[in-house]
């Protein structure tokens, strides 16, 4: 069955291809519910926070997950940075409002009052097979560090198949882009094909928020004083 989601509010200022809708504006994120439309790029700038975030040691780096209701989105996350050895209290601030919008977003966009937030210090491999998510929605927005890579959908099965030894086509997304796949639980074969990029033994750290519908796989349910 394929998803049903809102359309964007002003199509005319996405562009279209491949399945991938691409815009300056965050109203192209709903374009994501058009059965055609399998990622949504919200290709913003964000130069500030992400330049503030790339001169921090990685040791500084916050991550944590928690699963919370919308209401209590603002409370967890303040917690989950307030405990982290991030410090600045500006820089938590700005972190912790792009967060909070873009979880509001997602939650709009998904029709949930809950959501799965992952906030993930990566220095490692991660996902680094080419992939499609076995979700109905993801959104993905690295702050630091190499972005998701995508694969063009001619080119997907290539790719699958030939994992490290593909050569075709590939798109690192633009610093700052907010991106949310419809997954493979959404329709048969949906998806757009990506990865995370290989960064192992380089001395990069990336910072990476990834938000889920809730599932068997999240933690439980944070609450007041937990």
């Amino acid at each position: 069955m394929a998803l049903s989601l809102p359309l964007p509010l002003s199509a005319s200022a996405a562009s279209h291809g491949g399945g991938v809708v691409r815009g300056t504006d965050p109203s192209v994120l709903a374009s994501v519910g058009h059965a055609d439309t399998a990622l949504a790029l919200w290709e913003r700038q964000m130069p500030d926070l992400m330049r503030c975030l790339a001169a921090l040691p990685a040791s500084r780096l916050p991550s944590g997950r928690v699963l919370v209701r919308l209401d209590d989105a603002p409370a967890a996350l303040a917690q989950l940075l307030g405990e982290s050895p991030l410090g600045d209290a500006p820089l938590a601030q700005a972190l912790l409002a792009d967060m909070l919008d873009l979880t509001q977003q997602f939650a709009a966009i998904a029709q949930t009052d809950r959501v799965d937030i992952r906030l993930d210090k990566l220095a490692h491999n991660a996902c680094w097979k080419f992939h499609r998510d076995h979700v109905r929605l993801r959104l993905l927005a690295t702050y630091r560090g190499p972005q998701t890579q995508i694969v063009p959908p001619c080119h997907s099965a290539w790719a699958m198949t030939a994992q490290r030894a593909y050569r075709g086509p590939l798109e690192e997304l633009a610093p700052g882009t907010v991106a949310l796949f419809k997954g493979a639980c959404a329709a048969d074969d949906c998806g757009i094909v990506h990865r995370s990029p290989p960064i192992a033994g380089m001395g990069i750290t990336r910072l990476l928020l990834c938000l889920n519908l809730p599932s068997a796989a999240s933690p439980v349910p944070w609450e007041h004083g937990g």
